[in-house]
């Protein structure tokens, strides 16, 4: 049952007059006539008497004020109670796609112990997304790259990580603690389509002529790294990519590196106090080197 019809019904009650009733509600005469008429239908009785000097109510009619009326004040009162309830804190972060998950597990499960009350609305993107999102205030923060694209936000540097050569722990190369890029001339390479030094990475093996076959082309990191386990090929990602299964090895002449960091919206910036998603961040990410824009 639509509350409006209850408005409508307890107006005409009150007022006996449907004009009066009416004026009331806001409504024309002909739509308030509708909406009892649709009320009579849904509670199966015939409400209100009608002639062409009063309005009064039938039996049926009299029996529903008083549900009626019970009814607007309940809603009434639950609208006050969630007034008047504290509000939860909301943070909208931005989580860079190529962040670890398991990174990601730590954060959350941080901030759920430490919370006190604030909500946590998260959103797997990539750069680009969350540096829109960060500047028209759709995001609070980002855990993501720090680009000189962001220096107009204010910005912490968490970790610096280098681009490694990952193998199974069984592969042939997997006892090697460096390498030269050419040395990989016959290998098959797991391509991480949405690795950001991927322009990189292709230019390296490139000048020393090394254009491997590829066995996978994915935009999931976990799937990559699994794959790399299993032995279907080779991969080059961070550092933090790290897990049980996989062997590091440093590709000589190779230094690129990311910064991860957190990155503030302007009116997260504003805030005296920092939210419980910035310190369950910076408790995963150890002590932050930081930059104040």
């Amino acid at each position: 049952m639509d509350r409006y019809l209850l408005r409508y019904f307890l107006a005409v009650a009150e007022l006996g007059s449907f004009s009066k009733a009416a004026a009331r509600v806001n409504v024309t005469q002909p739509t308030l006539s509708v909406g009892i008429a649709k009320l009579e239908e849904q509670v199966g009785a015939r409400l209100f008497e009608r002639t062409t000097r009063r309005v009064s109510l039938t039996p049926a009619g009299s029996r529903f004020l008083g549900h009626a009326r019970r009814i607007t004040q309940e809603y009434e009162v639950a609208l006050r109670d969630v007034a008047e309830a504290p509000r939860l804190k909301r943070v909208r972060a931005g989580i860079l796609s190529t962040i670890p998950a398991r990174d990601l597990e730590r954060v959350v499960a941080y901030h759920a112990k430490h919370a006190s009350g604030e909500a946590l609305e998260l959103l797997d993107s990539t750069e680009r997304d969350i540096a829109n999102r960060l500047s028209d205030g759709r995001l609070d923060a980002a855990l993501t790259i720090l680009r000189p694209s962001l220096e107009s936000f204010a910005q912490e540097s968490l970790r610096a990580e280098p681009y490694v050569l990952f193998v199974g722990a069984g592969h042939k190369l997997a006892q090697a603690e460096s390498i030269e890029g050419g040395e990989l001339a016959g290998e098959t390479m797991i391509v991480r389509r949405q690795c950001e030094g991927l322009p990189e990475i292709s230019r390296y093996f490139t000048n020393r002529d090394v254009r491997p076959s590829f066995s996978l082309r994915t935009l999931s990191d976990d799937r990559a790294l699994s794959m790399v386990a299993a032995g279907l090929g080779i991969t080059v990602a961070p550092l933090s990519f790290k897990q049980p299964g996989l062997t590091a090895i440093k590709l000589n002449g190779f230094d690129l590196t990311r910064d991860i960091g957190l990155v503030f919206s302007d009116r997260a910036r504003d805030q005296s106090a920092p939210s419980a998603f910035v310190e369950a961040v910076r408790a995963t990410y150890g002590a932050a080197r930081r930059k104040t824009r």
